[in-house]
Parts: structure tokens; C-alpha cells; sequence
């Protein structure tokens, strides 16, 4: 029982320190919330939160494991992902150069419906490969030879916990009044940031071999 802990409070807190620090999707979120507003930024991270589950679920049946092998299946995930960075980089690029009078149209994610936010919260998860290497590396941590399918349930309900509450979170804050006015002040600032963020990603994903 006690080793059972331990595995958990090792999984759950490198799970915490991986969902939880900026990456790709974290930038994201935050990005939709200050300009777009709380509905659209909790849309898109329920997206990403159903692909991170996604592939706690392949990794736990042993199916990710099997996907790693394949270096074709890896690569093709790496260079979907890598180009969809750089066209979120291109776009904020291009907002960040815009004028103040362009941000009174319509964004694009503020005319989509949540059902397309959501898809596109699922697609930036599902397409990098190092969300299946990193779930892989978890289930590692938190299986030992005498683990039982009890402990794998845990594992992936208190994950999945953990992920609402950080991506979900991530949305909430980053809508608040006071980040929407911070967003207005250092607009340009803040949106050429994601670009080269998302830039730097896109090409470290497709230039990076697996």
C-alpha cells in the first residue's frame, strides 16, 4: 500500500510539473482567454484536456507503447503538430502587428462555435508526439511489477483530475478582467511573444527527430 502511494505522489506530481508548465497548449489557452474570453479559452482547453486523457488511455492499454515503436506513425504526428505551431506563430505575429481598430473584428475563434474551439484544443494535443513519450514515461513511473489495474484506474482519474483543473484553470484565470486589461496594454508585447513562442515550437517539433 505504502509503495502504491509513493508511486501515485511520483506520477501525479511529475504530471502536475508537466501539464502545468508553459508549453504549446498552456500558451494557447492563455492566449484565447485574454483576447477571446472565457468561453472560447474553456472550450479549447476541454479539447485539449479529452487529448491528454486520450492518451493516458492509450498508454495504459499498452497502445502508445506499440504507436512509439513506429517511427513513421511518430513522424507524422511531429510534422502535423510542428505546422500547426507555426501557423498559430503566423497569427499571432500578424495580430501583434495589427492596429488597435483590427481588434474590434471578429477573431476567428470569437465567430467559431465550441464544438469547433474544442476540436481544435483536441487536435494541438493529439498531434505532439511528446504527449504519447510523455504518458508513456508516467505510466513507467507508476507501475511496478506488482501493480494492479486498481492503481492504473487511480492513476488515470487523478490525472485527469489534475488536468481539468490546471488547463480548465489556465482558462479562468487568464479571463479575468484584470489579464484582459493587462492583455490591452501590452498587446503587441504579449501576442509577439506567442509568435516566437509557437515558432520556436513548430521548428524544434519538426526539426527535432523522435
Amino acid at each position: 500500500m505504502l509503495a502504491d502511494i509513493h508511486q501515485l505522489t511520483i506520477v501525479f506530481t511529475a504530471y502536475i510539473i508537466a501539464a502545468g508548465s508553459p508549453g504549446p497548449s498552456n500558451m494557447r489557452i492563455m492566449g484565447v482567454a485574454m483576447t477571446d474570453g472565457r468561453r472560447a479559452a474553456l472550450a479549447i482547453a476541454s479539447g485539449v484536456v479529452s487529448g491528454s486523457i486520450f492518451w493516458g488511455l492509450m498508454a495504459a492499454t499498452g497502445v502508445s507503447a506499440v504507436l512509439s515503436r513506429y517511427a513513421e506513425a511518430l513522424v507524422v504526428l511531429q510534422v502535423l503538430g510542428g505546422l500547426y505551431l507555426l501557423y498559430l506563430a503566423f497569427r499571432a505575429g500578424k495580430a501583434a502587428l495589427s492596429s488597435d481598430k483590427d481588434l474590434l473584428r471578429p477573431t476567428v475563434e470569437r465567430k467559431a462555435t465550441a464544438a469547433t474551439l474544442y476540436k481544435r484544443g483536441l487536435l494541438m494535443h493529439l498531434t505532439n508526439p511528446k504527449s504519447i513519450l510523455a504518458w508513456i514515461a508516467l505510466m513507467t513511473l507508476g507501475l511496478g511489477p506488482g501493480s494492479s489495474p486498481h492503481t492504473v484506474v487511480v492513476i488515470l482519474l487523478g490525472c485527469a483530475i489534475l488536468s481539468v483543473t490546471i488547463f480548465c484553470g489556465y482558462a479562468i484565470v487568464f479571463s479575468t478582467a484584470p489579464m484582459i486589461r493587462l492583455y490591452r496594454r501590452a498587446r503587441r508585447w504579449i501576442e509577439g511573444t506567442l509568435a516566437v513562442f509557437f515558432g520556436f515550437a513548430g521548428l524544434m517539433l519538426l526539426l527535432t527527430h523522435i
